[in-house]
């Protein structure tokens, strides 16, 4: 049972006590980290005597890993390595935002620290100069689990008047996008834009372009800044691929990827190039696609509501209904990039960006 709202919190006390100075040599680290789901986030501050300049600043850190699914009571001390660092957009100041990567007592990464090996990917390929940018979309609930805005006793009615859509009775909880699109900028997120989607109360933001790991530690922390000020609101965020069964569209994390040759002239040559190696690796990336090896993305990608089928791989130019898309501008140019539609809304970005890698640069 999930934990009851608290409507009767007052932000202008809060407010009174953030405005409290806080002093020049003191400064909240909120270190944040991935659980043993592979899709949850976790956060806790401390306090740092000195005002960190870059992430190797920053100390080491544990965490009692049997609370989080990753480790065992008898042993459950579990590590907190930063990774990166960014301006937090909540307590202001000189206080940070620290992404961090998990070990267990023996130096071994966890399971769900899947950071380690995208990164050795990104390193193999770095002369090819992978960039990412990542669609991802999301779905705002109430505390009782219904999409927010939604009738109590009903459906709002069919999509259509949705997307992109504006005024109170197309789109819900803007105020929810606008601070967390603004917050992002104040963190150093390289947040592109935003919008409303095809189903009510489903929203989707973008992060990129961004070259290597960068994708990666960004969209994790957008995430976690998507979370957080969902709670200032009293509204839950989900990420979970198809959040209402039936005719309404579920919720992706699309991929756009390009590397240097398919940016240049005649770049089309490497794009097919890579859709033909892509093609020849669809399970694989299925797999790598979701938290739970295809499972969840099982029920979204079924051929309809502009998803290709879990079973087949497909690509087209603007063809919003297979596995990877060319843009129509791309297709004219001659050069650009490709739009990996199948990842889920729940991925976890450091899987997907590997997989691309591995296949696309690597030949793996």
């Amino acid at each position: 049972m999930a934990v009851e709202s608290s409507p009767k919190m007052n932000k202008t006390v809060l407010n009174r006590f953030l405005s409290l100075p806080q002093p020049e040599n003191k400064v909240q680290a909120m270190y944040i980290w991935i659980d043993g789901t592979g899709e949850n986030l976790r956060a806790k501050t401390r306090t740092l005597n000195f005002v960190p300049k870059s992430v190797s600043d920053l100390p080491k850190w544990n965490y009692d890993g049997s609370s989080t699914y990753q480790s065992e009571g008898r042993n459950s001390d579990t590590y907190l390595h930063p990774v990166a660092m960014y301006k937090d957009p909540f307590r202001l100041g000189n206080n940070k935002l620290v992404l961090c990567d998990t070990y267990k007592y023996n130096g071994s990464p966890t399971e769900s620290n899947r950071r380690i090996s995208c990164l050795q990917a990104m390193e193999a390929a770095k002369d090819f100069k992978p960039w990412f940018g990542i669609e991802q979309e999301y779905t705002l609930l109430d505390m009782d689990g219904r999409p927010f805005g939604w009738p109590k006793n009903g459906f709002p009615g069919p999509q259509g008047p949705y997307y992109c859509g504006v005024g109170p009775n197309k789109v819900c909880a803007r105020d929810i996008v606008e601070s967390h699109y603004r917050a992002c900028l104040y963190a150093g997120i390289n947040i592109s834009g935003s919008n409303a989607e095809v189903m009510p109360s489903q929203w989707e933001y973008q992060v990129g372009p961004c070259e290597g790991i960068d994708i990666g530690d960004e969209l994790w922390v957008s995430r976690f800044i998507l979370h957080r000020v969902a709670e200032e609101f009293g509204v839950c965020v989900t990420l979970d691929p198809k959040p209402i069964p039936g005719d309404w569209n579920g919720a992706g994390a699309h991929c756009n990827f390009s590397t240097k040759a398919m940016r240049e002239d005649n770049g089309i040559i490497h794009i097919e190039n890579a859709i033909d190696k892509l093609s020849r690796q669809h399970l694989r990336h299925i797999k790598a696609y979701d938290p739970h090896g295809g499972k969840d993305n099982e029920r979204r990608l079924t051929g309809k509501h502009e998803t290709s089928s879990i079973h087949d791989f497909s690509a087209g130019v603007a063809n919003r209904g297979a596995s990877v898309r060319i843009p129509r501008q791309t297709a004219e140019d001659k050069k650009g990039y490709l739009e990996d539609r199948r990842p889920a809304s729940n991925c976890d970005p450091y899987s997907v960006t590997e997989a691309l890698v591995r296949t696309i640069c690597l030949d793996e």
